[in-house]
């Protein structure tokens, strides 16, 4: 038992050995202001306005796809209400709210995104 302790504290020991100079140096960098400052661009690679194409394409794809969501979901409501079937009739409307949902995502994602990439850029200043 005594051993294991002894170990223990020979090994806390070497981590903070080797992670005491490591401190210091990133402490001195920021000090100095001599951080790592990137910025997003739009010009860093080729290829980038063609990925904005492609991105936008699958974007109209998902509304498409959630409008024919919501009219085929819409139909299977009608049919289970009129045919006096409650399970095909909470299909539907649930087909009808999880379209409205892809909808409402597939149309917000960009501002979504850019929402948390904002609190993101703003945690080091």
């Amino acid at each position: 038992m005594h051993k294991l302790k002894r170990s223990a504290g020979w090994t806390a020991a070497a981590i903070t050995g080797l992670t005491a100079p490591l401190a210091v140096g990133v402490r001195n960098a920021l000090a100095a202001g001599s951080g790592v400052n990137i910025t997003a661009n739009s010009s860093g690679l080729p290829g980038l306005s063609a990925g904005e194409q492609i991105v936008g394409s699958f974007i109209t794809v998902a509304v498409i796809a959630s409008v024919l969501g919501v009219a085929m979901s819409a139909i299977v409501w009608s049919v289970g209400n009129h045919s006096a079937n409650p399970q095909v009739a909470g299909r539907g409307k649930s087909g009808v709210m999880v379209s409205a949902a892809a909808a409402i995502l597939a149309g917000g994602a960009m501002a979504i995104v850019n929402f948390f990439f904002n609190i993101g850029a703003g945690i080091g200043s």
